[in-house]
């Protein structure tokens, strides 16, 4: 039985559903911090950035007890980081990039853990080959420029908006072009569900 509170440091959908998954009960409260990218390597900017998410939510939490949950996911082509495009162009580039190849997608997950007011912080990283089928101009084209009204955001919501490298591997994208994958499904959505699970497990207070 969960003796400790649990807060995810996100307002992602898909990271919400994914912890959901656990069956573990958990409050959201997302971070306001400006991320700061100091390093180079796709392991190192996906840690740092996770534990600047959950740093910043358990100092600002009010909890003396707690275990908040960062994470953050990026696209590594063997030459370039990509994150979540800024608009349509850069999603299409991404994509034209990414087509008839393989490529990286690495999350890491910082759990920091607030026991009678000390923090013990946990980082980790899982990464996963994904590798897409040779997609034409017209059909990535056709995928950037989709869009769907949102009533309650009041907003057209396009498929790559908010997502690492401009796709969702959960979405009608991955089931027309990822010819494959290496590793962790759940990792390509958002949050290696299985690694975080076994980490929460370890620290042996009460949660599972």
């Amino acid at each position: 039985m969960n003796t400790i509170p649990i807060i995810l440091a996100s307002n992602s959908p898909r990271r919400k559903e994914l912890l959901e998954l656990m069956g573990i009960p958990f409050t959201i409260q997302s971070s306001t911090i400006n991320e700061t990218i100091t390093k180079t390597k796709p392991e190192e900017v996906v840690i740092q950035l996770s534990s600047q998410k959950a740093i910043d939510v358990a100092n600002t939490c009010n909890q003396d007890n707690s275990i908040v949950i960062g994470a953050d996911t990026i696209v590594w082509d063997n030459h370039r980081i990509l994150g979540k495009p800024k608009d349509e162009s850069e999603a299409f580039r991404m994509i034209q990039d990414l087509q008839g190849n393989s490529h990286f997608v690495y999350t890491g997950v910082t759990i920091v853990e607030t026991f009678q007011k000390k923090q013990t912080i946990t980082s980790f990283y899982e990464v996963t080959k994904v590798s897409f089928f040779p997609m034409t101009e017209k059909e990535i084209k056709a995928y950037v420029q989709t869009a769907q009204w949102d009533a309650n955001q009041k907003e057209m919501i396009y498929p790559w908006k908010d997502k690492a490298g401009g796709y969702g591997i959960q979405t009608s994208f991955g089931t027309k072009y990822i010819k494959g994958i290496e590793g962790d499904y759940y990792n390509v959505v958002g949050l290696p569900v299985s690694a975080l699970y076994q980490k929460l497990k370890e620290m042996n207070r009460g949660i599972v």
